[in-house]
């Protein structure tokens, strides 16, 4: 996440608005009110409305309720009735796991971060999400290691040997359980700048069948992503 964030008020004329976007080389810039709140996002789409409206100051028959409200934004003077609200937003606990979903399910580029009170904190972006892959494996088989193996696996840790190259994961041993080598495998996965997990684990125990509804093999759950920490989309 980018802690020194750019930002514009809800006054900000369209010209000021270009000017940031143009001075930063920004494609977008969040709207704050007088309390540092996001309140929205202007983007450069935002903006071109105005040249794509250019002249067509009533609407066509049969046009669609989303290209009216483009047209009435299009006439818009300051950032307030120009920007896209409300904002997507990010918080600062959110894994890039979800931040990673969030920019996907919502097509945005960049997330606005913000504290419970919905401040303006930072701003995370798609080239944020993918620096975590930079990772040195040194650093990831640390984690691995500390946060993975030791706290969830406890005695079994000491059974299972770890090698990591070009943040591909391979796990290798045995542990008592089925379950113990799936959450193995499903932690390593969350690990910041994993790529891949591999699996040679083996078990002396198949606890299946004493468990509740059976979740599929390497699916989410809960485990030590930090926050803006990525998961691996590999499987075993």
């Amino acid at each position: 996440m980018t802690q020194k964030v750019v930002s514009v008020g809800e006054d900000t004329s369209y010209r000021q608005v270009v000017d940031v976007l143009v001075g930063h080389r920004f494609s977008a810039v969040p709207v704050v009110d007088e309390a540092y709140r996001v309140v929205g996002v202007v983007s450069e789409a935002d903006l071109l409305r105005k040249i794509e409206y250019a002249g067509a100051e009533k609407p066509r028959m049969f046009e669609s309720r989303r290209r009216r409200g483009e047209r009435d934004k299009a006439h818009g003077s300051t950032a307030a009735e120009l920007m896209s609200a409300p904002a997507v937003l990010a918080t600062a606990n959110m894994t890039v796991t979800a931040a990673a979903r969030l920019m996907n399910t919502e097509a945005v580029k960049r997330l606005p971060v913000v504290d419970d009170l919905g401040r303006l904190t930072g701003i995370v972006s798609r080239g944020d999400l993918l620096k975590v892959h930079l990772r040195l494996d040194d650093e990831i088989l640390a984690d691995i290691e500390k946060a993975v193996l030791k706290p969830f696996l406890a005695e079994d840790s000491r059974a299972v040997t770890t090698q990591v190259v070009n943040g591909v994961v391979t796990l290798t041993g045995k542990v008592e359980r089925r379950s113990s080598a799936e959450i193995a495998i499903r932690l390593a996965r969350q690990v910041a700048g994993v790529v891949e997990v591999y699996s040679r684990l083996d078990y002396d125990f198949d606890d299946r069948e004493f468990r509740g509804p059976r979740q599929p093999f390497g699916a989410d759950s809960p485990g030590p992503n930090p926050p803006f920490g990525p998961e691996s989309s590999a499987g075993r």
